[in-house]
């Protein structure tokens, strides 16, 4: 059997810690008096840390100084690491370990390739870390998705071309960022958002193997 790099984003692939700096954020918005909804929340994806503090406090015309800002951010990353901490199997979404374990059991390359800075502790709670052979995560890259740098990466430490990969996304910019790389762009959740992708699944459930035995023999 050939041999090929699988490669896959984290959050909203995986696992789903969305909702974790969305309490995050919340308990930090609900103290400076301001009414943040899931509606908001929409505002914050692909947003920097900064960059999303910055339109929490918009929502609220609160007016902080640099001091504050920096008390704040500390302590919104603090919230959300007590999050994670406490996650455990039951938040790898459904259909995931399946895949995972077909890889393995037919000596794919996996790796992960996320913008997470979290990564690494987040696979070891919900205990699947040992099926990656290579991560690249926030500490590891300097340019966000849509630029390719994350998947390049994970390629390289695989060992394999880029031409060779196949890219797991939720995200338009991961997507693109995997057509940029020239690897196999596979959308998991809406297919009218991830119209660019090359193949859509609404969830892991929908992969089986024998689409996963064709990625691997083409």
């Amino acid at each position: 059997m050939n041999q090929k790099a699988f490669i896959f984003d984290l959050d909203g692939v995986i696992v789903d810690t969305a909702k974790y700096h969305f309490l995050a954020w919340q308990r930090i918005a609900n103290r400076l008096g301001i009414d943040f909804t899931h509606e908001h929340n929409e505002q914050l994806k692909g947003v920097s840390r900064v960059r999303s503090l910055d339109i929490i406090l918009g929502l609220g015309n609160v007016e902080a100084s640099q001091e504050d800002k920096d008390k704040w951010l500390a302590e919104k990353n603090e919230a959300y690491l007590q999050y994670i901490d406490r996650m455990e199997a039951d938040e790898i979404l459904e259909g995931v370990v399946p895949v995972l374990q077909y890889l393995k059991d037919n000596n794919q390359k996996v790796a992960l390739g996320s913008a997470s800075k979290n990564a690494r502790p987040i696979l070891e709670k919900v205990g699947i870390l040992h099926y990656f052979d290579a991560i690249v995560d926030g500490n590891d890259v300097t340019n966000a998705k849509p630029d390719p740098e994350v998947f390049i990466r994970a390629a390289q430490l695989l060992g394999m071309p880029s031409e060779g990969a196949i890219v797991f996304e939720d995200s338009v910019a991961g997507i693109q960022a995997a057509n940029l790389a020239k690897m196999v762009s596979i959308g998991i959740g809406d297919k009218s958002v991830l119209h660019e992708a090359q193949y859509n699944f609404n969830d892991f459930t929908e992969i089986d193997t024998k689409f996963l035995a064709t990625l691997v023999t083409t």
